[in-house]
């Protein structure tokens, strides 16, 4: 007891680093850029944020049948198929929408979130990833809030996953199925398109896996996953589904051409065998991978260490002449989209961020072209040389479940 006493003590201490370390190194379609630039237009007209009456408090307008659209109902991002998430290839990871700690959120970029939120639904790509702790619900709530603004008709073509914090204090199943019906409540009512636990936990796991089924059996959630699960883990956590009856969907896990552990460990490898989809979270390396900093231009906050010891490896620039070729093969694609793309080539779906509409277009382009096989092999040799800034087993993850032995977390 006191050993777990301690340990809950610790995590709660950590947790409040964790945000700060989770980086811990870190077919063509010519009518997609014509579909965003009309959704832009299309949506002109819908209030933002900042043209409601009070943006502080998030009471926000519903639709209304004046502002419905005529036209048939976007398909859903994410369906669902015999309980398992079929996913898109490109998503939009909601982490800095409401984090100020790490991203350094202002309520006053609320503004120009919706205007990325709107242009992924109307273009067909409104798969948003969030979870509990980003912002501590805030992102949630907005992302309900943007949904409630958009005509019936776009409405239906968002899709959501979101996460379950196990923290320490948080050991039942019961913990679980509570957290995700104050999500449920956050994102508006409807059941989560898809439910995952947030990182591995030192204790409880099972319980956690427990709580995932009964969300699933309330009809809480339409599939289940989990994020930061490592090989073993994935193992375990799928045959406890199975007994259930209910099919693990997928695996979040951090991966950008600056972080590769997940496809070096193996553990890529054993979600391909089990069917689990693999969602890249940060594949522009916590905006690392942009062009946008460099040696001695670093960005503010705890990602310029990062960047610090990124950019004094002159491997670095080996491997950005390599992203610059594959761009100018591509129409001049952007150092971003050469990261996204690399990206969808290793996962089932990669969720960047977007924080503006002009971030949120290159996102998108990048779904515009696919590199060809030799263009991967040239970037993942140039890849080779960039080792992890932090070494994944420094990770505040924990490694294994204490009461079983089960490891936990790989990369």
């Amino acid at each position: 007891m006191i050993k777990f006493l301690l340990y809950t003590i610790s995590c709660a201490i950590l947790y409040n680093i964790l945000l700060c370390n989770l980086c811990n190194a870190y077919t063509p379609d010519i009518t997609r850029r014509h579909a965003i630039k009309v959704a832009t237009l299309s949506l002109s007209g819908l209030p933002t944020l900042a043209q409601s009456a009070n943006a502080d408090t998030l009471l926000l307008p519903k639709a209304t049948a004046s502002t419905a659209s005529t036209t048939s109902q976007l398909q859903p991002s994410v369906t669902i198929k015999d309980g398992k998430a079929v996913l898109p290839k490109l998503g939009t990871g909601a982490w800095a929408w409401g984090d100020s700690l790490f991203w350094g959120y202002n309520p006053k970029e609320d503004s120009d979130l919706q205007e990325v939120f709107n242009l992924a639904v109307s273009s067909g790509n409104g798969f948003f990833d969030t979870a509990e702790l980003y912002g501590l619900g805030r992102s949630e709530s907005l992302i309900s809030d943007f949904t409630s603004q958009l005509p019936p008709s776009l409405q239906s073509g968002v899709s959501v996953a979101t996460k379950f914090a196990p923290l320490p204090w948080k050991t039942t199943r019961q913990d679980v199925v509570k957290a995700a019906k104050a999500s449920v409540a956050r994102l508006g009512g409807n059941p989560i398109d898809l439910y995952q636990i947030h990182f591995p936990n030192a204790y409880s796991n099972s319980a956690y896996w427990d709580g995932l089924a009964d969300c699933y059996d309330q009809g809480l959630i339409r599939s289940c996953g989990v994020s930061n699960y490592g090989k073993d883990a994935v193992r375990a956590v799928h045959a406890r589904l199975k007994e259930r009856g209910i099919p693990l969907s997928s695996n979040q896990i951090q991966m950008s051409l600056i972080y590769r552990p997940a496809l070096t460990t193996g553990l890529k490898d054993v979600c391909d065998e089990l069917g689990v989809q693999t969602i890249a979270y940060s594949p522009l390396g916590l905006g690392l991978l942009t062009g946008k900093y460099r040696q001695g231009v670093y960005p503010k906050g705890p990602r310029k260490k990062l960047a610090e010891e990124l950019f004094k490896n002159p491997d670095c620039d080996k491997l950005f002449d390599v992203m610059k070729e594959v761009g100018r093969n591509h129409d001049s694609a952007s150092l971003s989209q050469v990261a996204i793309n690399w990206a969808i080539t290793k996962s089932s779906t990669a969720i960047p961020g977007a924080r503006n509409l002009s971030q949120a277009k290159s996102n998108l382009a990048a779904l515009d072209w696919k590199m060809e096989e030799g263009e991967v092999r040239a970037l993942d040799k140039a890849a080779e040389g960039i080792r992890p800034v932090v070494d994944p087993e420094k990770s505040p993850f924990p490694k294994f479940d204490k009461d079983t032995g089960l490891r936990m977390f790989d990369c």
